[in-house]
């Protein structure tokens, strides 16, 4: 599906095409799903040219790299999102700059930013990552203790919390990954009905399984690959 070597222009024209179709074979708008492109380890000037071409919710991973591309392109369109795992000694350098963090896992972590949102006097949107695969080496909360989490987001007034992020196990065949967005959805659904709220986002699919994200509700997919080719490392 990835367009590897062609210009990042005609990579976002054919997403949006599948992405649009996998909307209309979920009975869904278009509108409803934002795609995130997934810059890291891809430079800035990559980024510019998605950015011209109207691709304005760009992803990253890496701290560092991020604040260093904020930096360079320091364009006010642009909604910035941190998906990558995030140490709480990081929170500082991070509240403030991104429209969203998808991977708060823990309430450590949690304090950590809506400490840093206070300082600062800005409030923070997030996701929480929900370890659905309950595999060892990802991170995410346990689906057992992420009301408890939620909880306690909920409890801190300048972090406002907007719904659930997930990285399914990996499957060749990428109908694997449905049955873990349709529990993440589950999930979310659960949560609004035991505390009362409403979330809005929820953040699964990536380059290879974002049409089966989209089929089970995921408002937000992160696609990189398919935008900016492969990434050298």
């Amino acid at each position: 599906m990835a367009h590897e070597c062609a210009p990042i222009e005609a990579n976002l024209a054919h997403v949006r095409e599948s992405v649009a179709s996998a909307c209309i074979r979920a009975g869904r708008s278009m509108e409803d799903v934002a795609i995130i492109a997934i810059a890291k380890k891809h430079p800035a000037e990559a980024v510019r040219r998605a950015i011209a071409a109207m691709q304005l919710d760009i992803g990253e991973s890496y701290v560092q790299e991020a604040l260093a591309k904020q930096e360079e392109i320091a364009d006010p369109r642009v909604r910035w999102h941190f998906v990558g795992g995030l140490q709480s000694r990081k929170a500082k350098e991070i509240v403030g700059r991104f429209h969203l963090l998808h991977s708060l896992d823990s309430e450590k972590l949690a304090h950590k930013l809506h400490n840093a949102a206070v300082d600062q006097g800005v409030t923070q949107s997030v996701l929480i990552q929900v370890n659905v695969g309950r595999e060892e080496q990802k991170s995410g909360v346990m689906e057992e203790k992420l009301p408890e989490l939620a909880e306690a987001v909920l409890g801190m007034p300048e972090l406002s919390l907007q719904g659930l992020m997930c990285l399914p196990p990996f499957f060749d065949d990428p109908d694997g990954a449905q049955p873990f967005f349709a529990k993440l959805r589950k999930l979310r659904d659960d949560l609004e009905r035991r505390l009362g709220v409403t979330l809005p986002t929820l953040s699964m699919g990536m380059t290879g399984d974002f049409q089966q994200a989209i089929a089970e509700g995921a408002t937000c997919v992160r696609i990189g690959t398919a935008i900016f080719g492969p990434r050298e490392y």
